[in-house]
């Protein structure tokens, strides 16, 4: 029986260890011989010097040679291989060794990203209460997207629910290979579709062959995959061709699920009308969901809130104790493109986990580089660098020297030459009749990513090494080991490099995204007549499917909202918000945005929010930042707004003022927000925030920790909030941020952080000092306040 792990090495420009499983003998284990740094030697010489290390245990150089599986030689020494405990003793009595230590066998779970976070499924069953697969019953999550596939195990019905709960009034539609006597049942309890938008715009749908179905029923595999991901059920050995196995699960598997089917199949991808998305936000909202999730966009410019169907229907959903959740976008890392901004909507940016697909690649020289990616097959061919296929060596079809050019051939493509894409690439290297792809890019870029030609990634430096060897070789070879997987061992989270940043180019106020949450190779279920890329081109099939993007982020905080909902089931959206907000954590990483002159930057307010959601954390934040109607009548002010217009927007009630304050429109920084946004900040000014205390002591007594953010002074009054039974769980607190040194144009960033000894409530605080002369005119300080939103452009562009 396989047993053992072997170790392999990542090579990057950090040069980070990922063990995997592999095979060997019984009578020798996987041991990591740890050596400490390099000395500044080449990657090559110190290679050799693991072997010479290694041979010293090994009667003849060849079986050293086999016994090595990785060698650790840039950012620090040492190497893996294959020693009994005899070997591994006398190595680590050896000088200069610093240690030697047997590899982990690695538990795997399929969607990781849940465990990453902290909601353990073997803590959860083992618990007496099965608490958190409880969470989510009775809570109905309504998701916008391309459909479902209802014969996903994600869907089934279990006689552990209990009857649909009484607040649903929605159903399920029949249409083209969907029967909601067969597809619908206690955990799938709504499904419907909407086309009119759709067919008007683009013309008829081509639903010949299965190209897409006039019904709720999934064609892309996008819906399904987002589904699953937020409240898909408890589902034992899942896996993708073998690939991350574990148990798969939806962040709240008990909640309930409704499908609205807004995107349909076109030029290979999904489109969506903003008709029909309102249309779908119509219905959710009269069927009793609870929470919205809607994997959806549109990139900048943006149009002004009430210009579009999203920010439209997510303020009506908030007006009826509904919380939307938004995918930030796929348009990063450059800064203002993040989409879906209002601040009633709960916007979510992607970042990664602590899982990687380590592919090994052994060139004809024995020098092995490891990539990353989905093979699940053995592969040894020719290798040639991509001038040799096409005329100006860019990997792309136009460029291509003939349609036999790669035949039997993996070729070597360069993101930066062209800037082309791993998906490109793969097509050209396919048009000309080849077997596959190594694909070098940018260290931030690198990614595993499955194309339907196989293709493995590398970054630049090893993308280069590897360049090198063909041009030294007369023929040049390469041997792919299948992909493995790897858990545990990734720094983690990094915000992904695709994931759309921050500010918001038309409320820059209002901190965007909210939150960041796993989005980078995320398991989750698919539909088995759907191939993995869904190209025409791609014959394969699978019920489980890696995605990546801020689509697969926003389920995740949905079956989180989905959770607290039911165990708050009274909390405004803006309470479940603010929970999520304050109880994120931010992280150091320094490794995902790449600046002009090759310069890292670390992950900012502007990049991830207000931190990586902690969903246990979530459940008991502390203190929340409620907002209700007038609030938000304030807000709509800000932007320009009359009396007569919000009366129109804002659901009646009977004391509700919807007037606007006199003396000029209110600064829609003061709004109840969770964090605090002064993007012009010229002369000292003062913000006003309420919380609400939530936490089981209602005698519980906060204190306040401030940051400043760089080039200002930020001061809290009253430092401290005290709450009793007897005068309420309410208290407002005052920030003053002063410019202290003159400054133009660089945002700064910043926190509040209350906290009563077990309690941490965290307030982003993000400034931009503006108290120099531009020499130009200042359009931020102006602009026409009935224009609805030109205010807010005028001040992201000034």
């Amino acid at each position: 029986m396989e047993v053992f792990l072997l170790l392999l090495v990542v090579f990057s420009l950090s040069f980070a260890v990922y063990p995997i499983q592999s095979t060997t003998g019984s009578h020798t284990d996987v041991h990591i011989v740890y050596l400490g740094h390099n000395n500044g030697l080449s990657p090559s010489l110190t290679s050799r010097s693991h072997l010479q290390l290694l041979s010293r245990v090994f009667t003849k150089p060849d079986e050293a040679r086999q016994a090595i599986l990785y060698s650790y030689s840039c950012g620090f020494s040492g190497f893996a291989a294959l020693l009994n405990s005899t070997q591994a003793c006398t190595l680590s009595e050896t000088e200069g060794v610093i240690s030697v230590f047997r590899s982990r066998t690695l538990e795997l779970h399929t969607t990781r990203s849940w465990d990453f976070m902290g909601l353990n499924l073997h803590m959860q069953m083992e618990q007496s209460s099965q608490m958190h697969l409880k969470f989510g019953d009775d809570v109905i999550v309504g998701v916008l997207d391309t459909g479902v596939w209802p014969e996903s195990e994600s869907f089934r019905d279990d006689p552990h629910y209990g009857p649909i709960p009484s607040s649903w009034r929605g159903t399920c539609v029949k249409g083209d290979s969907f029967d909601p006597a067969t597809a619908c049942n206690r955990k799938l309890i709504g499904a419907r579709y909407y086309l009119a938008g759709i067919e008007s715009e683009l013309g008829p749908l081509n639903t010949s062959d299965g190209a897409e179905y006039r019904s709720p029923r999934d064609r892309v595999g996008h819906g399904t995959h987002t589904a699953s991901t937020a409240v898909g059920s408890v589902v034992p050995n899942a896996s993708y061709f073998g690939l991350g196995r574990g148990a798969a699960r939806g962040g709240a598997p008990m909640a309930r699920l409704a499908v609205y089917k807004v995107c349909w199949y076109k030029d290979l991808t999904g489109r969506c009308s903003d008709a029909d998305i309102l249309a779908a936000f119509d219905d959710a909202l009269c069927d009793g969901v609870h929470v919205v999730s809607a994997s959806l966009g549109s990139s900048p410019p943006l149009m002004p809130l009430f210009a579009t169907s999203t920010e439209i229907g997510a303020f009506h959903a908030m007006q009826r104790g509904v919380v939307t959740v938004f995918s930030a976008g796929n348009d990063g890392p450059d800064a203002s493109m993040v989409q879906n901004v209002s601040p009633w909507g709960l916007t979510v940016a992607a970042s990664t986990i602590d899982r990687r697909f380590p592919t090994v690649i052994t060139l004809g020289n024995n020098a092995s580089i490891v990539g990353e990616s989905f093979l699940v097959k053995d592969m040894k061919k020719r290798l040639v660098e991509s001038s040799s296929v096409f005329t100006d060596g860019t990997c792309a079809f136009e460029q291509l020297i003939n349609r036999t050019a790669a035949s039997g051939k993996i070729v070597l493509c360069f993101a930066t030459m062209g800037m082309v894409s791993s998906e490109g690439a793969a097509l050209a290297v396919y048009a000309g009749n080849g077997d596959g792809v190594i694909f070098a890019d940018t260290i931030s870029r690198k990614a595993s990513q499955d194309n339907f030609w196989p293709t493995v990634h590398v970054d630049l430096h090893q993308g280069t090494q590897i360049l090198y060897y063909i041009r030294a070789s007369r023929k040049a070879t390469v041997h792919i080991s299948p992909s493995k997987t790897v858990v545990g061992k990734t720094p983690a989270p990094t915000v992904a490099h695709f994931s759309s940043r921050g500010p918001s180019s038309i409320t820059p106020n209002i901190l965007k995204p909210d939150v960041t949450a796993p989005g980078v190779n995320i398991l989750a279920a698919w539909p088995p007549k759907s191939s993995p890329t869904v190209l025409p081109l791609d014959k394969r099939s699978t019920n489980w499917n890696f995605d990546s993007g801020t689509s697969m982020s926003c389920p995740h905080v949905s079956g989180i909202a989905a959770l607290i909902k039911s165990v708050h089931p009274t909390w405004s959206p803006a309470a479940v918000k603010s929970a999520l907000m304050t109880t994120a954590y931010m992280y150091d990483d320094t490794s995902d945005v790449m600046l002009a002159g090759g310069t890292l930057k670390a992950a900012d307010a502007f990049d991830v929010g207000a931190g990586h959601v902690d969903p246990l954390r979530a459940l008991d934040p502390g203190l929340v930042y409620d907002a209700g109607a007038r609030d938000h009548v304030l807000f709509l002010c800000s932007l320009g707004y009359t009396a007569v217009q919000i009366r129109q927007m804002v659901l009646p009630g009977s004391s509700l003022d919807t007037s606007c304050p006199g003396g000029g429109a209110p600064h829609a920084a003061d709004l109840n927000y969770p964090a605090i946004v002064l993007p012009d900040l010229s002369a000292p000014v003062t913000v006003k925030r309420t919380v609400t205390n939530v936490g089981a002591n209602r005698g519980a007594v906060y204190r306040s920790a401030v940051v400043s953010p760089q080039g200002t002074r930020a001061e809290v009054w009253p430092p401290e909030l005290a709450f009793s039974p007897y005068h309420g769980d309410k208290a407002s607190y005052y920030v003053s941020v002063t410019p202290a040194k003159p400054s133009r144009g660089r945002f700064d960033f910043g926190e509040i952080v209350w906290s009563d000894g077990f309690h941490r409530v965290r307030t982003p605080l993000v400034v931009r000092v503006t108290n120099l002369p531009d020499d130009g005119v200042r359009a931020a300080a102006t602009g026409d306040h009935g224009s609805h939103g030109a205010t807010d452009y005028l001040q992201a562009a000034a």
